[in-house]
């Protein structure tokens, strides 16, 4: 078994009202699914349609001991049965219902994300000729019996009206009942014996897997135990998944939420969240269960698996996380892989050997000198700590803030709003290293794990209150990623630590954008652009737009926004690597925001604003729009 992912998921006694909560949710109530009106309303009644005909075939079969110890012999009678007949009928007009709504969805619509297999013919027809064939059967019988409670059997005593009217009478009816019923039996046996070979799995397989996935944060990756002991590191294997990433295999629904999400795939790169899950199943079928071969298939992965733009082209984004229903992590399986590449083979794309050689080396990935790390605070009188300080707030810059010119220019915006607030903050200046997020999503788990253990041992030799930091990558990576390794602190995003500030009236706010004060200049329009890291992974969408609404500027919504948001392209190591011009994400992104007529991008993200100055540049848009971190907003909006 690989150390990559040798972390089990039992579901622990503190876990399973999580896990039922998730069921009621998720397997039950379907709350994912509905999320695209149609769909849900078409899962919805093939679902129920299917629960209710199975529960009413189980209380038919039960009116004898044949397969229970016991019968119901008293239930359902009277206007039990009568509610019965109605329910299951009912039941049988779902599925048809539902059926042809699926139908038409693949036949007519025909989403780009869903391609029609031999299995999904299979699933459909069987399932709508069950209903057909159990109301023809059920006609027979209300004809050849005429019982005076036939109208509660609605459809099939229309169904049995049409056929007299024809010309069918009872003892033709009596006749052709048992050969309907019989085929009606065959059907179902059908159904329920295919359901291992065919997609209709996800049946069993899609709530197992709602109730066992990790209950971890989404932004906490599996830890490598025992690093520099394992001897395999990632996953190369189909065998070096764990049981539950197989099961994750088999769970797939093949729906394409994922992939219609997925900003690698939207902007035509070799890579989807859904073909890479088909493809592992194809190779765990191959290996584990192919009749004959008794599991002693190949067990190596795919060499197309392991390819540049297939493997480097996630950014670890998690719009596929927020859309699967069954909660399936394909972001994880993807950075399995890359340690592999990385650990293990050491092949990987140039640019990103640069970057985790600069990290090495100099301990950030731009290759800066690590003396350089507070050059950007130059005459601003930050206070650098040493060992046994106390401050209430613990500023981590993070290296973005450290080496990048424009982000250094963040930098000195936010200490000014910090200092203009009378903020007792300090920084941990040349002994701060890098958080390590970067080596982390690129699959390097070794730097990562040196990173955090080097900045838990700084912190932990300060006293302070809580961590506040600009970026979401290291927000994300302190607040989640390093409990793992034993570092358990307040984690603050500087957007949270700003409205905290302005709510106590730490400063007032003097707004030059406000266009009430200015009326005869319009206010320039803009728009938020929501971080991945800050957003999907850690639930913080409110924050920065309260700030930018207290700041009086005219603000648009991006299309894309919130929980929807598309990703600025720089997450998961794309910061770092080389792309095809035609197909980089940050473009595309732009381009929203240039739909939505903005003439600022505001942002709580250096990546994210790196990507939109790079895209502005490259386009040639500069004099049109530009970027802005929320904090040289508010600085600029509250005037010197």
């Amino acid at each position: 078994m690989s150390t990559a992912t040798n972390t089990q998921y039992p579901i622990s006694n503190k876990q399973w009202p999580a896990a039922l909560q998730d069921f009621f949710l998720h397997a039950t109530v379907q709350a994912r699914i509905w999320k695209k009106v149609y769909a849900g309303v078409m899962h919805f009644l093939i679902f129920w349609g299917v629960a209710i005909q199975v529960v009413g075939t189980a209380i038919n079969l039960m009116q004898m001991a044949l397969f229970t110890p016991f019968a119901l012999e008293n239930f359902p009678r009277g206007n039990w049965y009568f509610a019965y007949e109605f329910l299951m009928d009912l039941a049988g007009l779902f599925i048809l219902a539902g059926v042809v709504m699926a139908a038409f969805r693949r036949l007519a619509l025909r989403p780009k994300s869903l391609p029609t297999a031999w299995d999904d013919t299979y699933a459909l027809s069987t399932l709508m000729l069950l209903p057909i064939v159990g109301f023809f059967t059920e006609s027979m019988r209300l004809i050849s019996a005429a019982p005076p409670w036939a109208r509660y059997s609605f459809a099939g005593n229309w169904l049995a009206d049409i056929l007299k009217s024809w010309g069918l009478n009872a003892d033709t009816a009596f006749s052709l009942h048992p050969y309907l019923l019989l085929t009606h039996i065959f059907l179902a046996l059908t159904l329920i014996a295919s359901i291992p070979f065919t997609k209709m799995r996800h049946l069993l397989y899609g709530p197992l897997n709602i109730i066992l996935h990790p209950r971890r944060a989404y932004g906490a990756l599996t830890k490598i135990e025992g690093l520099e002991t394992a001897e395999v590191l990632g996953v190369g294997k189909i065998s070096d998944f764990t049981s539950q990433n197989l099961l994750e295999f088999d769970a797939c629904l093949r729906c394409g939420r994922c992939e219609e999400v997925c900003p690698a795939t939207f902007s035509g790169m070799d890579y989807s969240p859904k073909t890479l899950l088909i493809q592992l199943r194809d190779a765990m079928t191959d290996a584990l269960g192919t009749p004959g071969k008794n599991g002693n298939g190949s067990k190596e992965l795919p060499v197309h698996l392991f390819e540049d733009e297939s493997l480097w082209s996630c950014t670890t984004c998690g719009a596929c996380l927020t859309r699967c229903p069954v909660f399936i992590r394909p972001p994880e399986r993807v950075v399995d892989m890359r340690r592999y590449q990385i650990l293990t083979t050491g092949e990987m794309p140039k640019s990103v050997g640069d970057t985790l050689r600069n990290m090495e080396r100099q301990g950030n990935p731009w290759g800066m000198p690590p003396q350089d790390r507070m050059k950007w605070a130059e005459g601003l009188n930050v206070r650098e700590l040493a060992p046994g300080d106390e401050v209430d707030v613990l500023l981590f810059m993070g290296c973005a803030a450290a080496y990048d010119e424009r982000s250094k220019k963040v930098a000195r915006s936010f200490v000014r709003l910090l200092q203009k607030a009378n903020v007792n903050f300090g920084v941990l200046g040349l002994d701060e290293s890098c958080c390590g997020e970067t080596a982390r999503r690129m699959g390097h788990e070794y730097i990562f794990q040196v990173s955090a253990a080097q900045n838990i041992e700084t912190f932990n030799s300060v006293e302070f209150k809580r961590i506040i930091t600009q970026c979401p990558h290291c927000f994300n990576t302190l607040k989640n990623e390093y409990p793992q390794m034993g570092g358990e602190y307040e984690v603050m995003h500087h957007t949270e630590l700003l409205v905290e500030m302005n709510a106590v009236g730490a400063w007032e706010q003097e707004s030059k954008g406000d266009a009430s004060q200015h009326p005869n200049t319009p206010a320039p329009k803009l728009t938020y652009h929501d971080s991945c890291y800050l957003g999907r992974y850690n639930g913080i969408y409110k924050a920065p737009r309260q700030l930018l609404d207290q700041a009086k500027v005219d603000r648009v919504e991006l299309k894309r926004h919130g929980e929807n948001s598309f990703c600025c392209g720089a997450g998961g190591g794309g910061m770092w690597l080389e792309t095809d011009p035609n197909k980089r994400i940050n473009h595309r992104r732009l381009q929203e925001a240039l739909d939505a007529q903005a003439e600022t991008v505001a942002t709580a993200c250096p990546y994210c604003l790196s990507m939109f100055e790079d895209a502005i540049s490259s386009k040639g848009l500069g004099e049109r729009i530009r970027a802005m971190d929320i904090a040289e907003v508010l600085e600029q909006q509250m005037g010197d």
